[in-house]
């Protein structure tokens, strides 16, 4: 019997108390109780950033909104102001470009064709800026990355697979999209295209060649 969507269904209310308390337990055992969250104005940083609100209190939050000039829509830096506003967290907001620019002056070998390999370039330019934030407020960073990305090797390594904890890594793309509905998290958010945003157009299934829901099952 082939699998459908169903066997996808999750119990939100169970699942956001798990990961909820998870968090607070996690948090309490290291003795550390604020945390910064890179947020993308995408599903899986909007889930992350409610979860972790709803454990620490949005007193202990920092949403880090790290948009790239060239390939970071003006919809996606909207959509994570809103809802970190909704939420209630402080914003710190950090334009990426100038910084890649450095990287890019500073290394004889710049490729600028290397699309892939200037991707994660930024990808790992905003890991470092989180882990300053973090290392100067005694905070972690709290990863967004899902259960699909993790298994398939979809993140870039020291990039955002570089984190301190992922509260929804146990998570498959699908479901993730569930729970966000059911916190509360815009539509228009926890519907929209996956997308890592690493260069202009860049979409998620279109570089893997499958949707989600193909891949989840």
């Amino acid at each position: 019997m082939s699998l459908t969507l169903d066997a996808l269904k999750i119990d939100v209310n169970d699942v956001a108390k798990k990961i909820v308390n998870g968090i607070k337990e996690y948090m309490a055992n290291i003795g550390i109780n604020r945390a910064v969250v890179g947020v993308s104005g995408g599903v899986d940083s909007a889930t992350t950033l409610t979860l972790t609100t709803r454990a620490l209190g949005s007193e202990n939050v920092t949403a880090l909104i790290m948009p790239d000039p060239i390939a970071t829509p003006k919809e996606d830096i909207e959509d994570a102001r809103s809802l970190a506003k909704m939420l209630g967290v402080k914003v710190e907001y950090v334009e990426i470009g100038d910084i890649f620019k450095a990287y890019a002056k500073s290394m004889p070998i710049f490729n600028p064709n290397a699309v892939k390999a200037n991707g994660n370039l930024k990808a790992r330019i905003r890991m470092c800026l989180l882990y300053y934030y973090a290392n100067i407020n005694n905070a972690l960073v709290i990863g967004s990355s899902d259960k699909s990305e993790l298994l398939i090797g979809y993140f870039t390594k020291y990039g955002d697979g570089g984190v301190d904890i992922l509260p929804i890594g146990d998570l498959y793309k699908t479901q993730v999209r569930q729970l966000a509905v059911g916190l509360g998290v815009p539509e228009k958010i926890a519907y929209k295209p996956s997308s890592p945003r690493l260069w202009p157009g860049h979409m998620a299934e279109d570089e893997l060649g499958l949707s989600y829901s193909e891949i989840d099952l």
